[in-house]
């Protein structure tokens, strides 16, 4: 190299660089990226525990389109209503409702409730149906 003239060589970079990433127990583990065989082979694996544990998903069938989504709202509405219940029962505990407002609000609840049922009822969902299994991480509802 002369003098004066900057290199234009770079040092090699490694195909596979290593990061290290923490382990779930704590411990320090070498990660690699993937490629595209052990993605390949991770995709059959994530697509054959799915079929094994029967866990839900979503179908894409012109028919079921519209029942799938009112069985998403309904379940939106009524994680809703529950939230909103819990905090009138807080209130009323905390007395920091009139009389006249709580029964307004029971009512408000109650009627909301009836409506959830009903229209649930016609497309065939039960309040049992809007317990969506989120998997690993529980039920919503």
């Amino acid at each position: 190299m002369k003098a004066g003239k900057p290199s234009k060589r770079r040092p090699p970079v490694p195909r596979r660089a290593q990061r290290r990433r923490p382990s779930p127990a704590g411990q320090v583990l070498d990660a690699t990226p993937a490629d595209a065989r052990e993605l390949e082979a991770l995709r059959e694996q994530l697509e054959r525990l799915a079929r094994d544990t029967g866990l839900p998903r979503w179908n894409a069938n012109p028919e079921d389109v519209k029942r799938s989504v009112v069985k998403l709202v309904l379940t939106l509405i009524e994680l809703i209503r529950q939230l909103l219940e819990r905090q009138a029962i807080r209130r009323m505990e905390d007395d920091t409702l009139t009389p006249e407002e709580t029964e307004a609000i029971g009512t408000a609840l109650m009627r909301l409730e009836e409506t959830i049922r009903e229209i649930g009822a016609q497309f065939d969902l039960s309040p049992e149906d809007l317990k969506l299994d989120l998997g690993p991480i529980g039920r919503l509802l």
